[in-house]
């Protein structure tokens, strides 16, 4: 399932080190722009940065064309989190839904989007 803005949900969110996405992403980056966590699908990333939510959606047999869409804290009007690994962005338009993987500490990322959307 591809990992972007405008579908139900996405399972199976795996952590990945940062330095794995920092290829794909550093093109989009601003200035002050830092990644804060990554993740990825067998194939999809999904990744925080002190900015926005950034989604690579890879398309085609080869993965060699990518879709990317970001989403600024700004536009999340609240989430919901819930142990052991879920969360929910709410936005004005849709409802993005996300299951994690593995280590991951969904307090910290609950932590972190309430200091970008608050």
């Amino acid at each position: 399932m591809a990992v972007n803005f405008n579908q139900d949900s996405v399972f199976n969110l795996k952590p990945i080190s940062n330095d794995e996405v920092r290829g794909e992403v550093d093109g989009l980056l601003i200035a002050d722009e830092k990644v804060e966590f990554a993740f990825k699908t067998i194939r999809d990333q999904l990744v925080f940065t002190n900015k926005r939510i950034i989604s690579i959606d890879v398309q085609g047999i080869t993965g060699k064309r990518k879709s990317f869409a970001t989403m600024p804290y700004s536009k999340i009007q609240y989430f919901s989190i819930q142990t052991p690994g879920f969360m929910e962005l709410f936005t004005n338009g849709f409802t993005a839904k996300f299951e994690f993987k593995g280590a991951v500490d969904i307090g910290k990322i609950g932590r972190m989007l309430s200091e970008y959307v608050l």
